[in-house]
């Protein structure tokens, strides 16, 4: 039995859910989200309660239970409230503002980074060595901060680059003479 999948997802005030067959779309004033989910479980609502259950005991049902109860409550979660990740960049000469659509990023290489911002996810510079993404869809939200991230992870010994701002850098020694 999946202990996720059994508990049922609350819709909160303001959010619309509308179920057609395997696909799921949830309104609220973060945007609109919609997602389809695998013909081996059954998503039933009552009231402001949506449930996900396996259809039959076979081993992929009850896989997919949980996984599809997560992406119902990340739909009603992103709709409603939004995701956010932050990012901070540490190193000498190292920095990030935003540009219209595109967040411009100088990490000590010859030329400036260009990264265009994609549609629904909004991008703020607080300071010039933070990032905070935020947006309704919670994939895209991690995926933005990752590809943004890859362009100069951290290192190990000075702790240069692009990191998570719950991230720990596991620091190494330099060399002894």
């Amino acid at each position: 039995m999946s202990r996720i999948g059994k508990n049922p997802v609350e819709v909160p005030d303001g959010v619309n859910v509308d179920i057609a067959g395997q696909m799921v779309t949830a309104k609220g004033k973060q945007g609109e989200l919609s997602a389809t989910l695998v013909d081996e479980v059954e998503i039933t609502q009552e009231g402001n309660l949506i449930s996900v259950k396996p259809i039959g005991d076979t081993m992929r049902a009850r896989k997919m239970w949980g996984m599809s109860r997560t992406v119902v409550n990340n739909l009603v979660l992103g709709v409603s409230e939004g995701f956010s990740k932050s990012l901070e960049i540490s190193g000498v000469g190292y920095r990030a503002q935003v540009q219209g659509k595109e967040l411009v990023l100088q990490l000590g290489f010859s030329h400036d980074v260009r990264f265009p911002i994609p549609d629904g996810i909004k991008i703020e510079c607080p300071d010039q060595t933070h990032v905070n993404i935020s947006g309704a869809d919670k994939q895209q939200v991690g995926q933005v901060a990752a590809e943004i991230r890859g362009y100069r992870p951290p290192e190990p010994y000075k702790g240069k680059g692009i990191k998570y701002a719950d991230e720990y850098i596991l620091r190494k020694e330099g060399k002894k003479k």
